[in-house]
C-alpha cells in the first residue's frame, strides 16, 4: 500500500495557499483534538452582528501557523540561526495555542469551566498529544510555556506582537467586513529582527506598528466588544447559569419532564464544579472537554427552549429568535436609580424578584490596545538603541493607547412581554 502524502497545500481565503510543512504537523491537524476547532466559532456570537463572522478556531490556528513560518523565514534571512527543529516546534506551538478553547471561544470560558483559562487547557492537551506522539512536542511545549532559552520564540507565540494577534486581526477584518481594522501583517513580519534573542521591530516599521495598535483598539470596540455582541453573550452566560442551577436541584432522570437535557460531555461540566486539579489528575475530564464544541450548546438551547422552567425557556427562545437584550453604556458606573427602573420594568412583565438577575445583567468592558507594563513592543532605532514603541512613535495617540479604557454597561430584557414564550 502506498504511503499517504502528508505534505498538503490548503487554500486559505485570507493568505492564499498555506502549506503543512511536515508529517507531524499534518498528523496534528488530522487529530480529533484539532479537528474539534472546526466546530468552535472564532468570534462567538458576533455573527448576530456581522453575518459573515462564521470562521472558526480551525481557520485561525492554520493562519497563525502560516504567519509563524513567514516570520521564521524573515529572521533567517537576516542571518539569525534557527534550526529545523526550532522552526517545526514554533509552528506547532502556534498551531496548538488555542486548542484548549471551549464552546463559543471566550464567551463561555469562565462559565462552563469556572476560573480555568483556555491557555491552561491548551497546555494540558499539548502534553497529552506529546504523550501520543512519543515526545515530538516537547520543544514546542517549552516555547509555548516560555521556558525555552531563546525567548523570541515565546514572543512569536504569545506577546503583544505575536502571530496570534496578527492572524486574528487580519482574519476577523476579512470575515466581518470591518476594513478599518486591517493591518499590514506582511510588512510587520518583514520588519522583525532579533537583539540578544529578543524580538524587535526595525525603525522603518514604526508606522506599521502604529497602525497595528490603532486597528486593534478599533476592532475591540467595533467587533469584540460591540454592544449587541455584549447583549447576546450576556444572554448565553445566563442560559448556562440557569441550566447549571436547575441541574443542581435534583438528580438527572431522563423520564422526568422537568429534567434538564444535556449532551454527555456538557453534563460533565454543568453537573459539578471541576477544578484544574481535577482535569490534571483525572483523564476522563480532559477527554470529556475534548468532545465539547458549539454544537453541544446549540443543541441544548433548542431543547431548553421547550423546557417547563420559564426562565430557561424564555432566554433560549429569545436567543434562537435573536430577540436580544437592550443595552446602555457609560464611562461611569451606573446610579442605582437606573437599575431600579429596569427592575421595575421586568417585575411588571411578570419576572419574580429571584429571577431578576437572569434578565438584568451589569458588567464592564475593558479595552487596552497596548500595555507596556506586561511586555513591550521594542523598536530598533537606526543608531542601535532599543526603544519602546510608545516612546519611539511621534503619533500622540499611541501613548493614549497604553491606557486601560473601561465602559460600564447594563443590559436587560426590555421587550420581554412581547415574546412568544412569556413569563406569567
Amino acid at each position: 500500500m502506498a504511503s499517504q502524502n502528508k505534505k498538503k497545500i490548503l487554500n486559505d481565503p485570507v493568505y492564499g495557499f498555506i502549506t503543512l510543512p511536515n508529517e507531524l504537523i499534518f498528523d496534528l491537524v488530522e487529530h480529533p483534538y484539532f479537528q474539534r476547532l472546526r466546530r468552535i466559532k472564532q468570534l462567538g456570537l458576533s455573527e448576530l452582528v456581522y453575518p459573515g463572522a462564521l470562521h472558526t478556531r480551525f481557520h485561525h490556528a492554520l493562519g497563525a501557523m502560516h504567519l509563524m513560518g513567514q516570520a521564521i523565514q524573515t529572521l533567517r534571512g537576516k542571518g539569525h540561526r534557527i534550526t529545523e527543529a526550532e522552526c517545526d516546534a514554533a509552528q506547532i506551538a502556534i498551531l496548538l495555542h488555542d486548542i484548549g478553547h471551549g464552546p463559543f471561544s471566550h464567551v463561555l470560558e469562565y462559565s462552563i469551566l469556572e476560573g480555568i483559562p483556555h491557555e491552561r487547557l491548551s497546555l494540558l492537551l499539548m502534553h497529552e498529544l506529546n504523550r501520543q506522539f512519543n515526545g515530538g512536542l516537547t520543544l514546542a511545549i517549552r516555547m509555548f510555556e516560555g521556558t525555552y532559552h531563546r525567548p523570541f520564540f515565546h514572543q512569536l507565540v504569545s506577546s503583544q506582537l505575536d502571530m496570534d494577534r496578527m492572524d486574528y486581526l487580519n482574519r476577523d477584518c476579512f470575515y466581518t467586513g470591518v476594513a478599518e481594522g486591517t493591518i499590514g501583517a506582511d510588512r510587520i513580519i518583514k520588519m522583525l529582527d532579533l537583539v540578544n534573542d529578543h524580538l524587535v521591530v526595525e525603525a522603518k516599521g514604526i508606522l506599521s506598528i502604529e497602525n497595528f495598535l490603532s486597528s486593534r483598539r478599533l476592532m475591540y470596540w467595533q467587533v469584540y466588544l460591540h454592544k449587541t455582541s455584549l447583549c447576546a453573550e450576556a444572554m448565553l452566560v445566563q442560559i448556562i447559569r440557569r441550566a447549571r442551577f436547575l441541574l443542581s436541584q435534583k438528580e438527572f432522570d431522563p423520564t422526568d419532564t422537568q429534567a434538564v437535557f444535556t449532551t454527555p460531555a456538557l453534563h460533565v461540566f454543568l453537573s459539578r464544579k471541576i477544578t484544574i486539579e481535577d482535569i490534571e489528575h483525572q483523564p476522563h475530564y480532559l477527554k470529556a472537554f475534548s468532545h465539547l464544541d458549539d454544537y453541544d450548546i446549540w443543541t441544548c438551547i433548542k431543547f431548553w427552549s421547550q423546557h417547563p422552567d420559564r426562565v430557561l425557556a424564555t432566554l433560549c427562545q429569545m436567543l434562537l429568535d435573536r430577540r436580544l437584550f437592550k443595552i446602555v453604556m457609560s464611562d461611569q458606573p451606573f446610579a442605582g436609580e437606573l437599575r431600579h427602573e429596569f427592575e421595575q420594568q421586568l417585575l411588571s412583565a411578570g419576572v419574580q424578584p429571584d429571577e431578576l438577575s437572569y434578565f438584568l445583567v451589569e458588567g464592564v468592558a475593558t479595552n487596552s490596545a497596548y500595555l507596556p507594563s506586561i511586555d513591550n513592543i521594542n523598536i530598533k532605532m537606526k543608531d542601535g538603541r532599543i526603544v519602546d514603541i510608545a516612546d519611539a512613535s511621534d503619533l500622540p495617540g499611541i501613548k493614549a493607547l497604553t491606557n486601560m479604557v473601561k465602559r460600564y454597561y447594563l443590559c436587560w430584557a426590555k421587550n420581554l412581554a412581547q415574546l412568544p414564550v412569556r413569563l406569567v
